[in-house]
């Protein structure tokens, strides 16, 4: 794959352009966003996925929800439906995408969970719902310029800076590196639990922020047991296992697994991966399984894993979270 990506250099110039032409207009105004008169934040990134936009979802429902109406809207990636699907009780990870049903999964009490590939229609038929969404939440939509949203939080992980990154295909970034004007806030997340002040103002040089751009430093917490519908078990009572795992970068969570001295081996998809039938059939093989609990929505209705499969929630932790939470709270919450 690298060598593949390195025997495509040439194109980066022609997709630059094009990326860098398609902004200028939107820019310019050429090209129309629709912004509207109600708190829209967007969560996103310069680069194509793994930066933990999902946690940040997520931190930003239990922020909100017990203040203000919320709705979160994401394309759906990898879902068989089409258009705009909003979570109900029927709902699975084929109808919404692994990503959404899992806000819905948690959340569904409190807000609305909706999917829809164009945003702007996506929001129209939020609208419609009763009560009506006072904020939304859009989940990787920081390209989806037909919506203008208020508040755009841009990630970038602590090891990958998208200052270090080059165009598809070579590299990873979805767009130019300039597209990070647009980020209200950034916040670099996955990074060393204790991180000193001397290595964030080291990157922070390298990112150069907007002077109206604050830019924040998250990690991931792992929870300290694994868990399903039916059984939580501590890590430190865990069995040998197979761990198995379909998201875009496995090593933080191998590393966490391995520093707590559990046995296991590790079984690696591509990001979204739909397990086929034989693919599921092979797992259940095993004792015992963890899995993230992204993937977990993708194989928790399969009834021959029911039992022996287990996830590891995460949440995240924000430096300067006062800081943090009160520009949120501020743009979303109208007193």
């Amino acid at each position: 794959m690298k060598l593949l990506r390195h025997l495509l250099l040439f194109i980066v110039p022609i997709y630059y352009l094009v990326t860098r032409l398609r902004n200028w207009l939107y820019d310019k105004g050429w090209k129309s966003s629709k912004s509207y008169p109600f708190p829209v934040i967007c969560v996103g990134n310069l680069s194509a996925g793994g930066t933990g936009k999902t946690p940040m979802v997520e931190y930003l429902i239990r922020l909100l929800k017990n203040d203000t109406k919320l709705a979160t809207l994401s394309r759906g990636y990898g879902r068989l439906s089409k258009g705009f699907q909003l979570g109900n009780t029927s709902s699975n990870a084929s109808v919404l995408g692994d990503e959404p049903f899992q806000f819905y999964n948690t959340f569904s009490k409190d807000i609305l969970v909706a999917v829809d590939a164009n945003r702007q229609h996506g929001i129209d038929q939020l609208l419609k719902q009763r009560p009506n969404p006072e904020v939304v939440l859009l989940d990787d939509a920081f390209q989806h310029r037909k919506v203008a949203a208020g508040f755009n939080i841009l990630l970038t992980t602590y090891n990958h800076l998208y200052v270090d990154d080059f165009v598809l295909p070579t590299g990873n970034l979805r767009e130019p590196k300039t597209g990070a004007k647009r980020a209200t806030i950034i916040v670099v997340t996955k990074c060393p639990e204790h991180l000193t002040e001397a290595k964030k103002e080291a990157v922070k040089k390298k990112l150069k922020p907007l002077q109206h751009q604050h830019v924040f430093f998250s990690s991931i917490v792992y929870n300290n047991a694994v868990l399903n519908a039916n059984k939580t078990l501590t890590l430190d009572k865990l069995p040998a296992f197979k761990l198995v795992t379909g998201i875009a970068n496995a090593e933080p969570l191998i590393d966490f697994l391995k520093s707590n001295k559990l046995n296991f081996e590790h079984l690696n998809f591509k990001d979204h991966h739909v397990f086929t039938n034989t693919e599921i059939a092979s797992l259940s093989k095993h004792d015992f399984i963890v899995t993230t609990e992204k993937d977990y929505m993708r194989l928790k209705d399969e009834i021959i894993l029911r039992e022996k499969l287990f996830y590891l929630p995460i949440t995240i932790k924000i430096d300067e979270v006062d800081t943090f939470e009160t520009l949120i709270t501020r743009f979303a919450i109208k007193k």
